[in-house]
């Protein structure tokens, strides 16, 4: 009896201190965790007085998804800063890209304030000024109608250039700037009407001398085509030329009656003389003096329009920076 209470008090403190050596074990390392994985499932076993983990089980869609949009951490933030330096760089670049396009336009414009000029004046007023009347007029014939039109063909086509000159330098620098320089209708009527007048008052004047009623002596019809005949066909040209300008809103629409005008009136010059060599009527002479003192006329109106309009848009312009700037 004694020998099998000894065994039994014996094996009772050796499972004592097996169970006291485990749960000193465990205090001391209560965040030791067994773990066991099961297609991506976490078990956590804690001690029994812990409460029990939080499990956390993905699905393979969102793992997938993961990978996919980022399978490189490096290689995202790489790629983000490579894209966002070339709109950095872009937009330090815009300013100093369009201040280089307008300096080299200024820099192929500015001959042409000298080369507009020296075109109208080599084709227009050099052979009209200093070219002998001689080499021109051969008479009354068609020879020297010819030699006539030809010259002032020559100033048509100065004139053009020169206009087309004046156009490209009041366009915008930038391209993506719109202009639209619309002529009012009041200048478009006076302009036609002021030609319609020119065009009537010689023709009318020639049908009376053909019917023989109060302007004598006749005319012949060559005689009179030398004198004004290329008066006609410039003046013609003037109108067309005003009528293109008004349709394509070009900002040239301005100047283009001036310097037809201007012309005009070098050319009635040039038919007085004419005049005297042929031994005209006196009835043609005095209309053409009178359509010279007509178109000057009409080119100081014209003159006072481009003062008025340039007045116009300085007023304009303060009108719409005022509002900025309060």
């Amino acid at each position: 009896m004694a020998f099998s209470a000894r065994v039994l008090s014996t094996m009772s403190s050796i499972t004592f201190n097996q169970k006291h050596s485990q749960n000193i074990k465990s205090i001391r390392h209560p965040n030791v965790l067994h773990f066991r994985s099961k297609q991506y499932g976490v078990y956590c076993k804690s001690p029994p007085w812990e409460p029990s983990p939080v499990t956390y089980s993905p699905t393979n869609d969102t793992t997938t998804t993961i990978l996919a949009e980022a399978p490189n951490i490096f290689e995202t933030l790489s790629s983000e800063s490579t894209a966002e330096a070339p709109r950095a760089n872009s937009a330090e670049l815009a300013p100093s890209s369009k201040a280089q396009s307008v300096l080299q336009d200024m820099f192929l414009k500015w001959p042409m304030w000298l080369l507009g000029p020296a075109l109208l004046l080599t084709t227009g007023m050099i052979p009209t000024l200093w070219l002998p009347l001689s080499t021109i007029f051969l008479g009354p014939n068609i020879a020297s109608l010819l030699s006539l039109v030809g010259l002032d063909c020559i100033f048509n086509l100065g004139a053009t250039l020169f206009l087309l000159m004046a156009d490209s330098n009041a366009r915008p620098k930038l391209v993506t700037q719109t202009h639209h320089s619309e002529a009012p209708f009041s200048y478009q009527f006076w302009n036609l009407v002021a030609a319609t007048a020119g065009f009537l008052t010689p023709m009318l004047m020639l049908f009376g001398s053909q019917k023989g009623s109060f302007l004598q002596p006749q005319m012949s019809f060559i005689s009179f085509a030398v004198l004004l005949g290329p008066y006609f066909l410039l003046l013609s040209v003037q109108v067309l030329t005003e009528m293109l300008t008004w349709h394509w809103q070009s900002p040239v629409w301005l100047v283009t009656p001036v310097i037809y005008e201007a012309y005009r009136v070098l050319q009635l010059m040039r038919a007085l003389k004419l005049g005297a060599e042929m031994t005209s009527p006196a009835w043609i002479m005095h209309t053409v003096r009178g359509l010279v003192c007509w178109w000057v006329f009409i080119l100081g109106v014209q003159l006072m329009r481009v003062a008025w309009f340039a007045g116009f848009s300085v007023r304009k312009h303060e009108q719409e920076r005022g509002p900025v700037n309060g």
